[in-house]
């Protein structure tokens, strides 16, 4: 239930890169706020200065979320307006502004956002890739044992995945990715977005991984891989099922109650060949 007397938890997407970015309504918001909550007050101060607002801020991060987000709610509930920003992009994605909103809903505090620029976004549709359908997986763990378990939960993944990478890290994590996707897969590596130097490399994993291990890595990177195409998928499908014996195959449908008919259909189906040559096979072994 909303409480009638808070105040409002404004999630204000700051710039990616480009100061410029920053929205009319973003700049009003940080103006009106009673406090802005960011996750590194030197940095947001410098966007501050940049356009001339006064108001003052307080820390929010990872590493003071627990006391400090109970405290925010205690502001809120007694009628600030309160405004969260991150570093760069949209508070609440990869960064601890998903708990403050928790807490929020819990005490009955209303939250809006003011949108903006996302890493996320802004590298997927420069990619190249298909943007149609895509899944954010932010940054990966850092313990490898962690980190590879996740990336085998997206072998199989068909969508577009976009990845957040530090650049100490980029090339493990590029190596990773060749090990579960294969060096072929197409993978566009994004630095420095909406920045002087923005540099989107379009390129195979395998490819990547080379480039990267003779040049460092500098700045964060958004990581865009390729999914599974539905052909491959088809393919990889057919493939296992050539591990079985036709007979076998069909034994299979037979054992789920389909008919003969409809089995050595299904089976031809899954291989990818005609039902004739399912036919021929099936008959010329009894």
């Amino acid at each position: 239930m909303i409480q009638e007397k808070a105040g409002t938890l404004y999630l204000c997407a700051t710039p990616i890169g480009n100061m410029e970015d920053i929205t009319l309504r973003t700049l009003k918001l940080l103006e009106r706020v009673d406090v802005i909550a960011a996750e590194d007050t030197r940095n947001t101060l410098k966007l501050l200065n940049r356009f001339e607002i006064k108001t003052p801020m307080t820390s929010y991060h990872e590493h003071n979320k627990v006391g400090k987000g109970p405290y925010l709610i205690e502001r809120l509930l007694a009628g600030e307006n309160i405004a969260l920003v991150t570093d760069a992009g949209m508070p609440g994605i990869s960064d601890p502004g998903a708990d403050l909103v928790k807490l929020c809903y819990e005490a009955g505090v209303p939250v809006t956002v003011a949108p903006g620029a996302s890493a996320a976004v802004v590298a997927l549709v420069l990619s190249g890739l298909d943007t149609r359908r895509f899944v954010f997986e932010g940054f990966l763990p850092s313990d490898k044992k962690e980190k590879r378990s996740i990336m085998r939960t997206l072998e199989k993944e068909h969508r577009t995945m976009i990845f957040y990478e530090a650049p100490h890290r980029l090339l493990d994590t590029l190596e990773e990715l060749e090990g579960i996707f294969g060096g072929d897969r197409r993978c566009a590596a994004i630095r420095e977005l909406t920045k002087k130097f923005e540099e989107v490399r379009r390129d195979s994993i395998g490819n990547q991984r080379l480039y990267f291990k003779e040049n460092q890595p500098k700045g964060e990177f958004v990581l865009v891989i390729e999914g599974l195409s539905l052909d491959q998928q088809k393919k990889e499908a057919q493939a296992s099922w050539e591990e079985i014996s036709i007979s076998d195959h069909i034994e299979s449908y037979l054992n789920q109650g389909l008919s003969d008919k409809d089995a050595m259909k299904q089976v031809a189906k899954d291989r990818g060949v005609s039902k004739r040559d399912i036919y021929k096979e099936y008959k010329g072994n009894e």
